[in-house]
């Protein structure tokens, strides 16, 4: 729901007609790894959807464990790959 709503959220950000949208979370030993894959048929790229996607999962689970522990850290929000669009592919080399 939070990749459908960027525009309204991100300032400047136009809306799109999104065809795929999926948030994955797995619970690791270090706390929850969560990863969204966003796609589009139209000629643009779909990063700031999957960031906000994950942004607003990671603030979800923040609001259903604050009662066990407010000093969670959300951390490491970023880019790892996209495909497509006006700057074209993108893949993080760490």
């Amino acid at each position: 729901m939070a990749a459908k709503r960027t525009a309204e959220l991100i300032p400047l950000c136009h809306p799109l007609p999104l065809t795929h949208v999926d948030v994955q979370a797995k619970i690791e030993d270090y706390g929850v790894h969560l990863e969204a894959s966003v796609s589009t048929n139209a000629q643009t790229g779909v990063e700031m959807e999957a960031l906000t996607a994950v942004s607003v999962a990671a603030l979800t689970i923040y609001d259903m464990c604050k009662a066990l522990d407010k000093g969670i850290t959300i951390s490491d929000v970023r880019l790892e790959r996209k495909t497509g669009g006006k700057s074209g592919d993108y893949e993080r080399k760490d």
